[in-house]
């Protein structure tokens, strides 16, 4: 198997640091104001804790990309400390809705842990009041759109871009949730079509096209053709991604992840479950049709020995090669324009990760 380059240490944490230390500044522009208010300053106080507790505890691709991404396609003249704040504030929106679509989730996956710690809703006193506390997280995400970006040109497009990315993140999260009914397992359902559906619109557009189509706009390339062959290259980047974190939901180390891996007993439609579908024998089907989706230890293990005498580790691994081979393809056949490095290098931090 290839070992693929990766970006040094230096440049990762760089990228990291300048991103996350702007963080301060997002939680001061959405409080500040209103610190002091008699009538909102409880809820202020409040989404000040929510904000710090969720937000900044993941890796950030999704953010760091916006600024990674402008930093390749930027001139000299746009990399001025004003345009700067303005990316980062852009990658943190795209954060806290991220942020957002996880407390959301957790709720509806009835999660106990994200990011290594408990889930917001579990907390003392927090229950089903999170709900509204996400949703208070996703209106701060436009609120600083709009302080930043607001009459600037790429406005509207980001803004456009940012409700369109909501709407098929939101229309995948409908797919999951109607595919995997708590407590019936329907196994006919589970198939590659429906599970692709679920990446593309749950992943793919939100989690590589987004961060990448705003560092476009905010350059001011708005071409729908470069738009749509950067999508068809994202996507590719999507799907695998999804695919790989099915695969360490259960194969991976649980404690570098920050969450336990649950898919098979919450009767998740992922890549594992629909390979070893097309694969089983039907006694082999039978176990999956009696232990999945069942919210029990020895059920568990019995599906995932299933997959292990399925050798879905070793097809993963191929699968793996094969799927970096069509992304160098794409990269060649649609990167014409922009600079290749900005689809290497979120290739670079998602392929062979262990957790």
């Amino acid at each position: 198997m290839r070992s693929w380059i990766r970006m040094s240490s230096t440049q990762v944490s760089a990228e990291h640091q300048e991103f996350h230390n702007f963080f301060k500044t997002i939680v001061q522009d959405l409080t500040v104001e209103y610190w002091d208010d008699p009538e909102i300053g409880d809820a202020i106080s409040r989404l000040k804790e929510v904000l710090e507790y969720h937000t900044p505890g993941g890796k950030c691709i999704r953010g760091v990309t916006v600024l990674a991404s402008f930093q390749e396609l930027a001139g000299p003249e746009l990399q001025t400390d004003e345009y700067i704040q303005r990316v980062l504030a852009v990658g943190w929106c795209i954060e806290l809705l991220y942020a957002f679509f996880l407390m959301a989730d957790d709720i509806m996956d009835h999660s106990e842990t994200r990011r290594g710690k408990i889930c917001w809703y579990k907390k003392d006193g927090i229950g089903l009041s999170a709900v509204n506390d996400a949703c208070l997280i996703e209106a701060c995400a436009y609120q600083i759109l709009k302080k930043y970006c607001r009459g600037q040109p790429y406005y509207l497009k980001l803004l456009e871009l940012f409700l369109e990315s909501s709407y098929q993140m939101e229309l995948g999260q409908v797919l999951d949730l109607t595919t995997t009914e708590p407590g019936r397992v329907d196994l006919e359902k589970f198939t590659e079509t429906r599970c692709q559906a679920i990446v593309n619109h749950k992943v793919g557009v939100y989690s590589f096209y987004l961060p990448v189509a705003a560092a476009l706009y905010l350059v001011g390339i708005d071409d729908e053709q470069v738009h749509r062959k950067t999508k068809t290259i994202l996507l590719e980047m999507g799907e695998f991604h999804q695919i790989e974190n099915d695969y360490l939901d259960c194969f991976g180390d649980p404690g570098g992840a920050g969450k336990f891996g649950s898919d098979i007993e919450e009767n998740k439609c992922s890549w594992l479950v629909t390979e070893a579908l097309k694969r089983a024998t039907p006694e082999q089907r039978r176990i999956l049709e009696e232990n999945y989706g069942q919210n029990d230890v020895e059920k568990m293990q019995l599906v995932k020995q299933l997959y292990e005498e399925l050798d879905l580790p070793s097809i993963f691994r191929q699968y793996e090669e094969e799927s970096y081979q069509r992304l160098q393809t794409l990269i060649s056949q649609h990167a014409h324009g922009l600079p290749k490095e900005i689809f290497l290098s979120l290739a670079r931090k998602i392929y062979k990760r262990h957790i």
